[in-house]
């Protein structure tokens, strides 16, 4: 006669497992500082209809508060200085930073807050949130994936997270409408992030790689400027027919 299956037995393998899991998941806990070494946004928009004009910006800066692998709870807080975009090229990365685009004399940085983390599964989930842009702030939805969480290979072997996010703006709606017939409206933007799990000494230091807006500013300042004026940088829009501006090609 066989034998009755006991899965009594099968309990504390169980048991192991499921404790295996939460450690690995409380381990993953806690609150994070982003790397700013190997944190990058990169940004992409249509350059008069030729290509994509690809920005970069380095030195971004933030914390991040997980729940393990739970998305539930989970914070995010971004910071990225728009002062350093770069688009390979001087002139153009003065074109960009002039008041007629973003501005960053006056709004050096870019800032944004979750709201709330929409689970897609165990490793993507929608991030809901303010961006502000240009002293303008609108609602953003990221759509990001996590790539690892694990103690970091390399000293000082700390607790490491790393994600890719993605979403597209339009840029008209910050209030960055100049040069619309050589620019393109959507933006596509990319997020590489790592971020260390922070200490207790690390929580009570303030971030001081953290860029400020300047103090001071009167309300007219955050309006756009008048896109018909030239910036100048760029110099005048040039006219969509003939491709001139103030009587020389446009580049």
């Amino acid at each position: 006669m066989p034998r009755r299956f006991r899965p009594w037995f099968l309990l504390p393998l169980i048991g192991v497992l499921a404790c295996t899991w939460a450690a690995a998941a409380a381990d993953d806990a806690g609150r994070y500082r982003l790397d700013p070494v190997h944190t990058r946004v990169m940004l992409a928009v249509d350059h008069a209809g030729f290509s994509k004009a690809i920005g970069t910006v380095s030195g971004t800066t933030g914390t991040l508060r997980t729940n393990g692998r739970d998305w539930t709870g989970a914070e995010v807080e971004v910071t990225v200085p728009l002062e350093r975009l770069d688009f390979g090229d001087a002139a153009w990365n003065r074109a960009v930073a002039g008041r007629g685009l973003l501005d960053t004399e006056r709004h050096p940085v870019a800032r944004f807050v979750s709201t709330r983390i929409e689970a897609v599964d165990d490793t993507r989930a929608r991030v809901h949130g303010a961006l502000t842009l240009r002293g303008v702030t609108r609602d953003v939805v990221l759509d990001a994936v996590r790539n690892g969480a694990r103690r970091h290979p390399l000293p000082p072997f700390r607790q490491t997270v790393g994600f890719s996010a993605t979403t597209t703006l339009s840029r008209a709606e910050f209030g960055v409408d100049a040069w619309r017939s050589m620019i393109g409206d959507a933006v596509e933007l990319r997020l590489e992030v790592e971020a260390t799990r922070m200490r207790a000494t690390d929580a009570a230091a303030p971030d001081e790689t953290a860029p400020v807006e300047p103090a001071g500013r009167g309300e007219d300042d955050d309006a756009a400027p008048d896109a018909s004026l030239p910036d100048p940088e760029f110099g005048p829009e040039p006219d969509a027919t003939t491709g001139t501006r103030s009587g020389r090609p446009a580049p």
